[in-house]
């Protein structure tokens, strides 16, 4: 994997122009998440100083990284002196770089990877002084997509307010139509509706409902109520 130098293709409406982060904007809005406390984003490999100014602005607190150990390795996220309280995490939802490489059956089995790191990522944000924070991948738009909807389930958000969140990522990663793809693999193909709908369904299928996973992940009662009113 090579550093990139490329800006975003492109920037999802209201969504802040980071300089150097594909696919970067607001978890909220969503259901009862309010604006300014959960963002979502590609990797930082090619975070620029003007981009981390911004992100200083924004007040973060807290990164999340999702990528596998390898992906970290081979690029790791650049903070350019975002600041001695920034607290970064690495929650792999696959912790190696293998995964399925056929859509229809990468998003069931990040569904069912995503119950013990949504968990993880979830008392991330519960920690003292850990809000607002930024959650990523690669890309920001599998991963990230499915921990995000996650989150944004727990917070009384419905299928179509998820789904609508979940397909901007074509538009700001230029998989639209509207741009050439930036890199090979899953990052130059589009998320859709289905993808969610099958990672969702699967969910549900084995544990009934998205509480219910987390739950059966070692998560308590408490701690999705925490993120619920942490959140709102």
């Amino acid at each position: 994997m090579t550093t990139r130098t490329d800006s975003p293709a492109s920037v999802p409406d209201g969504a802040p122009d980071i300089p150097g982060v594909r696919n970067f904007r607001d978890a909220g809005g969503v259901g009862t998440l309010r604006r300014g406390a959960l963002y979502r984003s590609g990797a930082l490999d090619a975070l620029t100083a003007q981009g981390a100014e911004r992100l200083r602005e924004l007040g973060l607190r807290s990164v999340i990284d999702l990528r596998s150990t390898p992906e970290v390795a081979a690029a790791p996220d650049l903070h350019h002196g975002l600041g001695p309280g920034l607290a970064h995490r690495h929650i792999p939802v696959f912790s190696e770089q293998r995964w399925p490489a056929d859509q229809r059956e990468l998003y069931p089995a990040m569904a069912e990877a995503a119950g013990r790191s949504s968990v993880a990522v979830i008392r991330r944000l519960l920690a003292p002084g850990a809000l607002p924070a930024l959650v990523h991948c690669a890309s920001g738009k599998d991963r990230t997509g499915v921990t995000v909807a996650i989150i944004q389930t727990l917070l009384g958000a419905s299928e179509a307010e998820i789904t609508e969140d979940f397909v901007r990522s074509n538009a700001a990663l230029g998989l639209d139509g509207s741009a050439a793809a930036a890199r090979p693999g899953h990052g130059s193909l589009p998320v859709t509706a289905t993808h969610l709908r099958h990672a969702m369904i699967w969910i549900r299928s084995h544990y009934g409902s998205v509480p219910a996973c987390l739950l059966a992940h070692s998560a308590k009662e408490s701690e999705l109520e925490a993120l619920r009113t942490a959140l709102a």
